[in-house]
């Protein structure tokens, strides 16, 4: 007879930590809500060391320690513990808290929620006890539930361990009923799903199937229900004496499955019972034997977890029994995981079961429990890591296909396409790099542990949250700027144009031109950059996202204020910026220029103002007139200049009238004839002939 053994078999991680905790905790006044687990065996070991089983909370007393199983409670029972001051000790396995905060969210947003499973078992209660609204459970058992669903747009999980199965086929009734609005959350244990294919790929393949577990364990009976749909003889069994070896023999090839709440040693005893001489094997899918018995020896794999019995302790470590074999193997002290290895304390842990890994298979087998953790904290952030957890590693090499590095055990690489956004030609710039990486594959195998994962799909990603934001913020922003509004902006950078103000996180441009009255040639004249001003809203343009600001609007014009700061017959300084025929421009200060009427730069006659004064030139002049509403100051310098000795001045035409007489030449036309433009008066009193007109006509010209 051949025997094939189930890699996945015996407790699972969660039921694993909730047999720990319940076999460690101090017992006193300890308190466990309903079995710990369904097996009568474990159950039986727990309430050895004085813990009570309670079924209601309300059997807990006040201030006593409560276990809360794998299986998970409703939300009520934490609020009781807490008001009545029960310390939980939470077991409750990381999938079912996950699939309690699923129907949290979804019921408190309104939507009724569907839990596929068994109504009554542990598990299914606790769940449907985090729901806020409408709540049903179905198990696939009446087909007339579903209409119960018409019309609406429920969220749907399912028991962690119920078959895949039977969860797809009521998946697709509910769709039939629900259409697309069906939101499902298939959050059956990914143990579960493995342990079910390899009894299904078990079944298919043996003669017979021993099942076994506790008769009242829901996974081990769902096993039994999966190997039965593909082996006419599935045999169920409890523990070792439910065994009929004389109904077993005529089986060629006979397969073990166990559930996730049977212990190891449940299924080593079943196989002690067995002929000695019984071959046990693996099938071809099989990753790896649990074990081999052969003349009482255990066969074993590198990296393998075991669990073994301690049998003895002395100096060196303590001796375990590995699982189907009859001899010792040394757990050496430096490989134990203690702070501190004391004989006397693992003295009185004899025939406790510890999990170990086999760091080397060959005799003498080498052992270890320090490893453990460092495997169990990869395994858990592996986990993480497939649910979509964003994971950093630092690149150490590169192929042709793209960059490759390395996490644990677990080698990675990321193809070309998934660095970033868009073609990457160089690869060996990543060399040394850290890498911000999402899993796409994770590929385990007994040969290879590899994990293919992309940049891309989270820049991709932050790229969309940050243009959402920014579409939001935009569309905020447009929606309450108008045209004359004032706001307050930072000045973030400068061009030869203008500069970008940060107003309310969008930027918006002041141009140079609307940035100073009298003319800014450098922006930095006016704004630094990194300081807060008022600006002016002048233009909205949502369409294309353009928003004209000024700050020149907000301050007052030059000529605002020189009613305030002069007054005629007041004395100025100012630089000549301007020449014209008619006299001088100068500029009193940035934005305010008066003219000086070329008759009252100098008490001499001048032919153009450019024989006494240049431009750039400074000086001091009287203001004659005073004309702030018109924008109009007239000057004079001559005002400040001493009366010279010799008052009458000798004009040209006297010059030109006496040469006609001394050549006999006719006498001077009437002033009348005169042509426009050889008339030129000279008052000593006023700003001469030239009109205001006239004076800022030639202004504008110049």
């Amino acid at each position: 007879m051949n025997i094939y053994i189930a890699k996945s078999s015996g407790f699972c991680k969660g039921v694993r930590f909730a047999v720990d905790t319940a076999m460690r905790i101090e017992p006193e006044n300890t308190y466990v809500l309903g079995e710990l687990i369904h097996n009568p065996a474990v159950t039986g070991a727990v309430a050895a060391r004085g813990i009570v089983q309670a079924e209601d909370v309300s059997e807990v007393p006040d201030g006593a320690t409560l276990i809360l199983r794998s299986h998970g409670v409703a939300r009520s029972v934490y609020a009781e513990c807490e008001r009545r001051g029960i310390r939980v000790v939470d077991c409750t396995c990381p999938f079912v808290k996950r699939t309690q905060e699923i129907v949290r969210k979804m019921s408190a947003g309104g939507r009724p929620v569907v839990v596929i499973g068994e109504k009554t078992h542990p598990e299914v209660v606790g769940i449907c006890g985090w729901c806020e609204g409408e709540t049903l459970v179905f198990d696939g058992s009446d087909e007339t539930c579903y209409a119960q669903l018409s019309g609406k747009n429920p969220a749907v999980v399912v028991q962690t361990t119920f078959s895949e199965e039977k969860f797809e086929k009521i998946i697709k009734n509910i769709r039939k009923v629900c259409g697309k609005t069906v939101e499902i959350f298939k959050t059956i244990c990914y143990t579960t799903k493995e342990r079910q294919r390899e009894a299904a790929q078990l079944a298919r393949q043996c003669d017979a199937v021993l099942v076994i577990g506790g008769l009242n364990s829901s996974n081990t009976n769902k096993l039994f229900d999966i190997c039965s749909a593909y082996c006419p003889h599935v045999f169920r069994l409890a523990e070792a004496s439910d065994l009929d070896l004389e109904q077993i023999k005529k089986f060629k090839n006979v397969g073990i499955v166990s559930g996730a709440s049977t212990p190891h040693t449940q299924t080593q005893e079943v196989l002690f019972k067995m002929d000695n001489n019984t071959e046990v094997k693996a099938t071809n899918e099989m990753e790896e034997v649990v074990a081999q018995m052969d003349n009482g020896q255990s066969k074993l794999k590198k990296g393998q977890l075991v669990n073994a019995i301690i049998s003895s302790v002395s100096d060196e470590g303590v001796a375990v029994l590995l699982p189907f074999s009859k001899q010792e193997t040394l757990l050496e002290k430096d490989e134990i995981d203690c702070e501190e290895y004391k004989p006397e304390e693992f003295a009185a842990k004899i025939g406790e079961e510890i999990e170990v890994m086999v760091v080397s298979p060959s005799r003498p087998v080498k052992l270890s429990q320090k490893l453990i953790k460092q495997i169990q904290e990869e395994e858990s952030k592996i986990e993480a890591i497939a649910a979509g957890e964003e994971f950093d590693v630092v690149c150490t090499g590169f192929n042709k296909g793209g960059l490759t590095s390395s996490m644990g055990t677990y080698s990675v690489f990321v193809p070309a396409k998934e660095i970033r956004m868009g073609y990457v030609k160089e690869l060996d710039k990543y060399v040394g790099k850290k890498l911000r990486l999402k899993a796409l594959e994770i590929k385990k195998s007994e040969r290879k542990k590899e994990i293919i994962a992309s940049q891309r799909v989270i820049l991709e990603e932050e790229k969309a949250a940050r243009d959402a934001a920014k579409a939001e913020k935009e569309a905020e922003f447009f929606a309450n700027v108008h045209v004359g509004d004032v706001v307050e902006g930072k000045v973030e950078r400068v061009t030869n144009f203008g500069a970008f103000v940060s107003v309310n996180g969008f930027d918006c441009l002041a141009h140079i031109s609307d940035l100073s009255w009298s003319g800014a040639k450098n922006v930095t004249d006016v704004l630094e950059i990194g300081k807060r001003y008022q600006f002016k809203v002048l233009k909205v343009d949502e369409e294309n996202k353009k928003v004209s600001i000024g700050y020149k609007q907000l301050q007052p014009q030059p000529w605002d204020l020189v009613s305030e700061k002069y007054a005629e017959g007041d004395v100025v300084h100012g630089k000549v910026v301007r020449i014209v025929p008619f006299g001088a421009f100068v500029e009193v200060e940035n934005g305010v220029d008066g003219l000086v009427h070329v008759s009252q730069i100098s008490h001499e006659w001048l032919e153009n103002p450019t024989s006494v004064l240049t431009i750039g030139e400074e000086v001091d002049a009287k203001i004659l007139v005073l004309d702030p509403a018109n924008k109009k100051m007239t000057l004079s310098i001559k005002a400040l200049l001493p009366e010279p000795e010799v008052t009458k001045v000798r004009s040209r035409r006297d010059d030109e009238n006496k040469g006609e007489r001394k050549g006999g030449r006719k006498p001077r036309q009437p002033r009348e004839s005169r042509e426009e433009g050889d008339f030129r008066e000279w008052t000593e009193g006023g700003v001469g002939g030239a009109s205001i007109a006239e004076m800022l006509q030639n202004k504008n010209n110049d």
